[in-house]
């Protein structure tokens, strides 16, 4: 019995020598875990809503613009686009803002050589509907995404203009001018002044801008961008910066 334990035992040293003594050719693979992938935080097809704060500039002093009548104007709006393909979008936006018009008011005396300049203050809203065009590149495993686009629509509630009329300088019917100065009111008629203002004109509108989104999460996003935009003529011009949040579905 001794000797069958004692053969026993001596077996096993030999396994365990001979397991231990056993090499592996460096030709054997080693399998290594894959890294995660990296987030993704804009989507190929996605519905944006944005909703941001706004403030414009004219580029012309408020003397001389003739829409805004304004240096500048704070306001707000909204914007919906779907991106197709993560890199073009098409979308549509509004906005509203409110600028503090200097409304122009003369009085003309040419008989006793008197010109008289002066203005007065109104806040007047003033909006507009725009469609637009972006195309915006994500960089790749980041939140960043800057864009740039372009828009055209309508817009609203500026470009009032003085009503001028004539007069006798011992009475007498006005006669209405087309707005603006006219250089003689006829025979007798020597006083020029301001009795009011036209009622606001609706304009085409141009816009583009490029800017920049951060998303927070891959359904939330920081956006800011600046634009210029063209109202019929060039005395009308102004820029935009606005800055808000989006919501990406």
């Amino acid at each position: 019995m001794k000797r069958l334990v004692l053969c026993l035992l001596g077996f096993g040293v030999i396994a365990s020598v001979t397991f231990a003594g056993e090499t592996y050719s460096g030709k054997e693979m080693k399998q290594v875990a894959a890294p995660p992938p990296c987030p993704e935080w804009y989507a190929d097809n996605e519905f944006n809503a944005s909703l941001w704060g706004t403030y414009i500039f004219t580029a012309n002093n408020w003397q001389d613009d003739r829409y805004f009548l304004a240096d500048h104007a704070w306001g707000g709006g909204v914007d919906f686009k779907y991106f197709f393909h993560r890199y073009f979008g098409v979308g549509i936006e509004g906005w509203i803002a409110n600028a503090r018009q200097a409304r122009e008011n003369i009085f003309v005396d040419l008989s006793d050589g008197i010109f008289q300049r002066s203005f007065d203050n109104k806040n007047r809203g003033i909006g507009a509907v725009l469609g637009t065009f972006t195309f915006r590149f994500p960089i790749h495993c980041s939140r960043f995404s800057p864009y740039i686009w372009g828009g055209g629509g309508g817009i609203f509630g500026g470009g009032q203009r003085p009503v001028n009329q004539w007069f006798r300088e011992n009475g007498g019917f006005p006669v209405t001018g087309p707005g603006g100065l006219i250089s003689n009111g006829g025979e007798g008629f020597d006083i020029l002044k301001t009795v009011g203002h036209t009622e606001s004109q609706s304009e085409g509108i141009g816009q583009v801008g490029g800017g920049l989104e951060v998303r927070l999460t891959p359904h939330i996003g920081w956006v800011s961008d600046f634009s210029w935009n063209f109202i019929n003529g060039p005395v009308n011009n102004f820029g935009m910066a606005r800055t808000g949040v989006n919501f990406a579905f």
